[in-house]
């Protein structure tokens, strides 16, 4: 059923090497701004190291999702992949739910709340994501008693599993993870 890339367009290809130079260009970007007193020094030190994926980063990358979503470098680049395969709207959801849970003010937190259940949850929402109907409704429900940092939460972590057995695994087999891990090796001493 799958012929590999050769049953690919020629656009697709080129898409595919047009995002792998992209993250390439993004990843070694200074994009930093220190402090003016600073040298330069320090400044490229700094930039670098903010910037760049650490070999061991990528390496545990390949361990766990949860590894791979909580470094900001990993996850600019698994919502990459998750983009070019038209599946974002996952990651998009799990990180607003992070994102949720920071929220004090009751205010902004029902606020929030309901903008993130009207994208994302409620049943033909523009980037509706996968969740059964019992999760859907139990995830309503919490919103009508009482909007609390744990209305998502059940939602959130399908969503999670989701990725972990889905989106992940083919990131882990796909070009752009494996060129990332191939050219971020540690060198062996």
């Amino acid at each position: 059923m799958c012929k590999g890339l050769a049953a690919l367009p020629a656009t697709c290809l080129k898409s595919a090497r047009d995002m792998k130079h992209w993250i390439g260009v993004r990843l070694n970007k200074q994009e930093l701004q220190p402090h003016k007193c600073a040298s330069n020094n320090q400044k490229r030190k700094k930039a670098k190291g903010m910037t760049r994926a650490d070999p061991t980063e990528v390496q545990k990358w390949g361990e766990s999702l949860v590894m791979l979503v909580n470094n900001e470098v990993g996850l600019t680049i698994f919502s990459t992949f998750l983009k070019s395969e038209f599946s974002q709207e996952n990651i998009e959801f799990w990180v607003a739910c992070e994102e949720y849970k920071k929220i004090q003010s009751q205010g902004q937190l029902a606020t929030k709340a309901k903008e993130i259940y009207l994208v994302y949850v409620e049943a033909g929402s523009p980037k509706q994501v996968n969740l059964d109907s019992a999760t859907r409704d139990e995830t309503r429900q919490k919103m009508a008693e009482e909007v609390s940092l744990n209305c998502f939460e059940e939602a959130q972590r399908k969503i999670f599993l989701l990725m972990e057995k889905d989106s992940y695994r083919r990131f882990l087999k796909s070009k752009l993870f494996l060129d990332l891990a191939r050219d971020q090796q540690v060198p062996s001493k």
